[in-house]
């Protein structure tokens, strides 16, 4: 039986609660919360499970004191991006593994302190961090370096996801880190702060592939695009008024040192009908070379009325839950899983 703590009960967060719960060769010994409301509440209540008597708390001591083997880490990505890594480095250090669905799918893409420190808290507590999701973290890492296996020339890869946003209920998650609602002419949300996280996240995905495929990241530039409210349109989160940001498109061009090419792009919207697609999660990677190759993915609950976002939910925290047992088994220090015969000019 692994030992599990779980760490946040936002959206995700309670998804992973309630796998971890239901999973019987987990044992859930620890949450950890950032909302006061829910602390002292078992987590069988939280996670709408029967009681665990595990209850829920906000005092890292406590859970830095547990007998755990990996904490299953769901804190929302906030400014700046490395505000979590000195939590997460204390519980690699008390000799917890991590598995995060929120970073670190590739430490190295950020050399210097940002790596060094996360590093040195693996190696004090023999200790694993690995960062698993589904973009990043399957779409980029693991599936276009599958894809590119099936090339026997590559000149260009193109990734890209559009996943509508109109059923997540947190105000401070859709105005503020995705930017919804922001008016462009006061505020251009694709130079600064916000910017700048999500080229800190997705940098990591270019510098993964580019390792992949033998080579690195020569250049990077964002080519990112905000589509305005073209009325005032009601989401759960509240209401976008006309002619503010609907929808941003994150993306980004990469060259690598070999001379070829890759884009990948983050499309979130208010309302798909904005893009002429229908609501949910959809990817596409488009591999220029020879062959050509397509791939769509799109993802679908089988209660059709459930919110657009449940699926791609549910396969984040099934990637993370999957990874446990090949974490805790790692090594100490960065966890990837090994690539599956990407492309290759030279042996």
């Amino acid at each position: 039986m692994i030992k599990v703590v779980q760490w946040a009960t936002g959206s995700m967060g309670r998804t992973a609660l309630r796998r971890i719960i239901d999973h019987p060769d987990l044992e859930l010994v620890g949450l950890y919360v950032y909302d006061k409301g829910k602390v002292g509440r078992d987590a069988g209540e939280i996670g709408k499970r029967p009681p665990t008597g595990v209850f829920a708390t906000d005092d890292i001591n406590a859970i830095l004191a547990l007998d755990a083997d990996v904490v299953v880490h769901t804190a929302r990505i906030s400014l700046p991006y490395e505000e979590q890594n000195a939590a997460v480095e204390r519980l690699l250090a008390s000799g917890k593994n991590v598995v995060s669905t929120s970073g670190f799918h590739y430490p190295a893409a950020h050399p210097g302190p940002y790596a060094e420190r996360l590093l040195a808290a693996c190696r004090q507590g023999n200790s694993t961090l690995a960062g698993m999701g589904l973009n990043p973290g399957f779409i980029g890492e693991r599936l276009v370096p599958l894809l590119t296996g099936l090339c026997a020339r590559l000149e260009a890869i193109d990734s890209r996801e559009m996943a509508e946003a109109s059923t997540m209920p947190a105000p401070e998650f859709v105005f503020d880190t995705m930017g919804f609602g922001s008016d462009p002419a006061v505020r251009d949300i694709t130079r600064g702060p916000l910017a700048d996280l999500y080229g800190d996240l997705y940098r990591e995905t270019f510098v993964f592939v580019g390792a992949a495929l033998g080579t690195a990241v020569a250049s990077l530039e964002p080519a990112h695009r905000l589509t305005l409210a073209p009325h005032d349109i009601r989401i759960a989160a509240g209401v976008i008024p006309r002619g503010r940001v609907a929808a941003t498109e994150w993306r980004w061009q990469a060259r690598f040192e070999d001379g070829r090419r890759m884009s990948h792009s983050v499309l979130w919207t208010a309302d798909a009908r904005l893009h002429g697609a229908t609501a949910g999660a959809h990817w596409q990677v488009d591999l220029r070379g020879r062959p050509n190759v397509t791939l769509t993915l799109a993802l679908s609950d089988p209660d059709p009325n459930a919110p657009p976002t449940r699926a791609a939910s549910d396969a984040t925290v099934a990637i993370a839950i999957r990874s446990i047992p090949d974490v805790c088994a790692a090594p100490p220090g960065f966890f990837f899983y090994p690539g599956l015969a990407p492309f290759r000019e030279r042996f």
